[in-house]
């Protein structure tokens, strides 16, 4: 069971090709990409330093992916994620982008588990209106299975509405809150 929670350790040549130690052979971003997708961790090593390179191949695997069309991050959302780099002030970006994927994770966990009404806690549907408006916010209404969000409100989501201003307006003020410690 702890080898499940240990991370595939691949490991970058000085040729920059990159070695899966588990299988001995030679892989590429798009296999590691596949990697992840089959939720695996990756760690990726520079051989010869032994330096983690990790972060850094798995944003051009991101940006790949986006300059083949595929994006997932709109362009206000980059363009906020390099002013949060350039602030001078301790930013909150990662904390926040880390703490709303978990979010979504559960969510999606929750959802696929199918759970029961009688199981559900006290303010969880709330909770997953806002998750949802909030992604669909970030991701140009994409809903999680990869479609476009329908447009005709189904039966009992009349008030996402209200629940998408109420998040634009929380993160309307964040995002003022950001500024001013600029």
């Amino acid at each position: 069971m702890a080898d499940e929670k240990k991370p595939l350790l691949i490991k970058r040549y000085a040729s920059r090709r990159l070695y899966n130690t588990e299988t001995s052979d030679y892989v590429t971003l798009e296999d590691i990409a596949g990697f992840i997708r089959d939720d695996r961790e990756v760690q990726i090593v520079d051989l010869k330093t032994g330096d983690d390179l990790t972060r850094q191949y798995l944003l051009q695997i991101i940006a790949e992916h986006e300059s083949r069309g595929e994006s997932v991050l709109p362009i206000n959302v980059l363009n906020d994620l390099v002013r949060s780099y350039t602030t001078q002030a301790t930013s909150v970006v990662p904390q926040f982008l880390a703490a709303s994927f978990d979010m979504l994770r559960d969510g999606q966990e929750k959802m696929m588990g199918g759970m029961s009404p009688s199981m559900k806690m006290p303010g969880l549907e709330a909770m997953q209106a806002q998750q949802e408006a909030f992604m669909k916010a970030i991701t140009g209404g994409m809903n999680w299975t990869g479609g476009t969000a329908p447009d005709d409100a189904e039966e009992g989501e009349q008030d996402d509405g209200e629940d998408l201003d109420a998040i634009k307006k929380q993160l309307s003020e964040l995002n003022e809150k950001l500024n001013k410690l600029k």
